[in-house]
């Protein structure tokens, strides 16, 4: 649960944990509280003020409170803004006080509140963890914002990202597909979501087959897609979000070693990345139209796991030659992607870790994007510079595409040296956008929908990463939102 907000004119003389944040500027404001302090402090460190905007100052007053003082470049990049809002609140949170108080003052007030107030609802919360340690933050009282209304939409984006964190960091035997699907049926029903599920016995009989290869191996046969529908009153246009939500990935019949198993329980990211962006645009009350698809399934050995050189159809007819059994991602996308299309939306986005090649080529500080439509692809990378979620654009030319030459199929489902995987990935989901049509059927194709793939290699950065400081990050949900607007 977020830490509650307050709001006064000035802060209280006895305010335990303080935070003073102004804009980059040549001088002490006169109005600064503690302007004393702060000056002594300078000067005994011998610091100059323009330092402050990279290095924040805490000390303790007389009576033992701590206040802390940061200095914003408000002209910088939303990411740097991010990084150092995030790393002064931490100064204050490190204590697990109950409650702050957040000054701000001179121009770009406002902007600093939000920046700080989203810092502090982010990294105050609780997220699963099972050793005793802190508590969470129950109240933020903040002084010098102007606009109180907009901290309404503020904290639902705050919302959406803690729910695909938490989601994330559930132990596998806790979060099992029949788990989630309990969870998801929950939020569905408190949030006004239409609620449809295709189990497993109901996508064989589809002919979901890229689908069923990956979760019959899993005894439970839990596994499903899930489709919620959000439809606010007025909505013209429809946007759908597509995720991977593997709960556990050992690799099946081409075993992961322990090194590379460990934290595959957070390979359901991509879904709860989409379950984020539904909450926070339901409770923004967005008026858009959105489509939310979850590939929810495990990747488990056992006699009935699907293995090399298995040939599989899929539901828009296209037969997959089955080329390693750690790339069950793509399987579980190739056939929610299909089922998203149908409907046509305007815009399609999938979210998953799904290629280790991603990682390889960005690290954990950037995630990737691919798509059919280069606007929408600009859009991505701009929304991630606005966001604070930065993305990387890389390219999906057709000549790609033999390298998923098959001898006994339609298309690989990847190929074994690894080289590009990333693209080739996103090579293969498109081929699921649409129909296979049979070479007598003269009809012209379906067009493709405008669609985009996030590859999250962000999904985990050690550190934090931007304004997140735990290591499960959550980004995707704050991009999503601006890729709304």
């Amino acid at each position: 649960m977020l830490a509650q907000l307050d709001f006064q004119l000035a802060p209280a003389s006895n305010a335990a944990h303080q935070l003073v944040l102004f804009a980059k500027q040549t001088a002490l404001p006169d109005t600064l509280p503690q302007r004393e302090l702060l000056a002594a402090v300078l000067k005994r460190r011998d610091m100059k003020l323009a330092e402050l905007a990279s290095a924040p100052v805490a000390a303790n007053t007389a009576d033992g409170r701590l206040l802390v003082w940061a200095m914003l470049d408000l002209a910088a990049a939303r990411f740097a803004q991010h990084t150092q809002v995030r790393r002064v609140v931490q100064l204050l949170l490190a204590e697990h006080p109950g409650k702050i108080t957040v000054v701000v003052q001179g121009e770009g007030a406002q902007a600093l509140a939000e920046l700080a107030t989203y810092a502090a609802w982010v990294n105050g919360v609780a997220l699963p963890s099972y050793k005793e340690g802190g508590k969470p933050l129950k109240k933020i009282t903040l002084c010098g914002a102007t606009d109180e209304a907009a901290f309404a939409a503020l904290r639902a984006q705050a919302e959406g990202n803690v729910l695909c964190r938490t989601l994330t960091m559930l132990p596998p035997n806790e979060l099992t597909p029949g788990e989630y699907r309990k969870r998801i049926k929950k939020l569905a029903k408190t949030h006004g979501w239409a609620h449809e599920e295709f189990d497993f016995k109901t996508l064989r009989k589809l002919g979901a087959g890229a689908f069923v290869a990956v979760a019959q191996g899993s005894s439970e046969q839990d596994a499903a897609i899930v489709h919620l529908r959000y439809r606010p009153p007025g909505a013209e246009k429809t946007v759908a979000l597509a995720g991977k939500g593997i709960c556990f990935d050992t690799g099946g019949h081409n075993l992961k070693p322990a090194r590379y198993m460990h934290g595959m329980h957070e390979d359901m990211n991509g879904s709860a990345v989409c379950l984020g962006i539904l909450l926070a645009a339901t409770l923004q009350q967005r008026p858009v139209n959105i489509d939310c698809w979850l590939a929810i399934a495990q990747n488990h050995i056992s006699p009935l796991a699907y293995k090399q050189n298995d040939v599989v159809k899929a539901l828009n007819g296209t037969t997959i030659e089955i080329m390693h059994t750690d790339a069950e991602g793509r399987m579980v996308l190739a056939d929610t992607l299909t089922l998203a299309a149908r409907a046509q939306p305007e815009l399609l986005i999938d979210f998953a870790t799904l290629t280790g090649s991603m990682a390889v080529a960005l690290g954990a500080r950037y995630s990737g994007v691919l798509g059919n439509d280069a606007a929408r692809l600009q859009q991505a990378v701009t929304a991630g510079q606005a966001s604070g979620e930065r993305l990387c654009a890389f390219p999906l030319d057709e000549d790609y595409e033999p390298a998923l030459d098959s001898k006994v199929a339609d298309i690989k489902q990847c190929t074994l040296d690894g080289e590009a995987d990333h693209i080739l990935a996103a090579r293969f989901l498109k081929r699921f956008l649409t129909e296979k049509k049979s070479a007598k059927d003269d009809t012209p194709p379906a067009p493709e929908v405008p669609w985009l793939h996030v590859d999250l290699s962000a999904s985990r950065c050690d550190g934090g990463l931007g304004i997140v400081a735990s290591d499960v990050t959550g980004f995707g949900v704050a991009w999503g939102l601006h890729m709304l607007d």
